[in-house]
């Protein structure tokens, strides 16, 4: 067995997560996107005396757990929705299998719960935003408007039936890529550095239905969007879109950054509700992409708080002030932190928006920002991104020495990391519950409550 050689072998098991593993001439070797029980083909892409990795060819024999039916004909194609083929409930246990299995390593205390996962309200139609790139299907093909296809950093797999939009989201896709057809104006080749169109943002309240359309293009053409704002009042929706956006782009890298964005039509924003509070959303301010999902992610947060009346309440890492704002009609004070000045502004208007007065939201990294700050904290609330906290950072939160403590992950690898050293300073894992927020991927949220051991 030696690299680029072709293997077909049975999935023994899979890790967070789409990591699968298979036992070849005695050797264990992963391979991505696959699941438990597939027979699948892969090519040896290494094969070192540690590590032996596999690249995915091809599904021979499906796993007996896959019984549905992919909801989206571009199933395998672009790579986002893993997990189609397994019923809604056998993704629930396959997620929850991989929590454990990464964290009860981890875990100090026999006392820990993992309580049982809490699904999404809705598995398909949920995401209240997506970003969908220009290019073509293959090459010198004609333009397409979609999402990227897997493996691959130019091809673009068509979003018309993109399972995980509502309907609306669809048939804007649709006039869009229509109108841009009949432009004649080429997307942007990222290789060549030239082109017009790049991107198509598109924003949807699901308890609202008010909708954002954001056009993202170079600024290498001069280009009346009348015929396009006039597509788009055409179209029969359920919900109602309120904004018309032009945003200029001209960075290289293939990401929507914001170099100017004019209003076409109506406004930059809308309005979206979470458990009561109303929400002040614009087209590239952070919210959870699964309105009624957050619901219960921040619910869960709020019920493993607990007791708030009269406390100080640390909201770190805190976004736009959601969880915050959820717990300060109950608390004392909330003091929020965040790095990136856009989603604390919109904290501070959506706390204005809902009436509260006892919510104070602090712009700067929580490293330095917690030398700042001279109140104490009962209470603290984590929600930290992807890569975990500095370890710095989470010094400076031990030393507050607060009793109890809740963790947000929405990278499980980066919170087992992080509960290693909260485990050392004297904290033991009470609590840990799985929400699904991306139902048909292999992503998932986890919350975490730790008390302070009581010497």
């Amino acid at each position: 067995m030696k690299k680029g050689d072709f293997i077909e072998e049975v999935v023994e098991y899979t890790t967070f997560p789409d990591k699968g593993y298979v036992y070849a001439e005695g050797k264990k070797i992963s391979v991505k996107g696959v699941l438990p029980g597939q027979e699948i083909r892969f090519r040896l892409k290494r094969n070192g005396a540690e590590k032996a990795e596999g690249e995915l060819k091809e599904v021979l024999k499906r796993s007996p757990e896959e019984t549905a039916c992919p909801a989206c004909p571009n199933f395998g194609l672009c790579g986002g929705c893993s997990l189609q083929t397994l019923p809604y409930e056998a993704q629930l246990s396959l997620k929850e299998e991989h929590i454990r299995k990464l964290l009860m390593p981890v875990i100090r205390s026999e006392e820990c719960h993992f309580l049982p996962i809490k699904g999404s309200p809705k598995a398909y139609e949920y995401r209240n935003k997506m970003e969908f790139s220009f290019g073509d299907a293959y090459k010198d093909g004609p333009m397409m408007l979609g999402l990227h296809r897997k493996n691959s950093m130019y091809d673009i797999v068509s979003a018309e039936d993109c399972a995980l939009v509502h309907e609306d989201v669809r048939k804007i896709v649709a006039a869009v890529l229509s109108w841009a057809r009949e432009t004649g104006l080429p997307f942007y080749h990222r290789m060549g550095g030239n082109g017009f169109f790049r991107h198509l943002l598109v924003r949807r309240a699901e308890k609202t239905g008010k909708i954002l359309v954001d056009i993202v293009s170079t600024t290498q053409v001069e280009y009346d969007f009348s015929g396009l704002v006039s597509s788009l009042q055409k179209l029969a929706l359920e919900g109602k879109i309120v904004g018309i956006l032009h945003t200029r782009n001209d960075s290289v890298a293939d990401v929507i950054r914001d170099d100017g964005t004019e209003v076409l039509y109506g406004v930059d924003f809308f309005t979206e509700e979470l458990l009561g509070l109303e929400f002040r959303i614009s087209p590239f301010s952070f919210f959870q992409t699964n309105s009624l999902g957050a619901e219960v992610l921040y619910s869960t947060a709020r019920d493993f708080v607990g007791e708030t009346k009269d406390r100080v309440i640390f909201d770190l890492y805190s976004g736009t002030g959601t969880i915050g704002q959820m717990l300060a009609p109950v608390a004392k004070k909330v003091i929020g932190i965040e790095i990136i000045e856009e989603a604390v502004i919109a904290a501070r208007e959506n706390a204005v928006r809902n009436g509260l007065t006892n919510c104070t939201f602090l712009a700067g990294d929580v490293l330095k920002m917690l030398d700042e700050v001279t109140d104490r904290p009962d209470i603290i609330v984590l929600d930290p991104p992807r890569d975990g906290i500095h370890p710095k950072a989470l010094t400076k939160i031990i030393d507050y020495g607060v009793d109890n403590l809740v963790y947000i992950s929405c990278k499980p690898t980066s919170l087992a990391r992080d509960l290693v050293p909260l485990q050392d300073a004297g904290y033991e894992v009470r609590l840990v519950q799985t929400v699904d927020m991306f139902p048909q991927t292999a992503h998932v949220e986890t919350v975490v409550l730790m008390s302070r051991v009581k010497e």
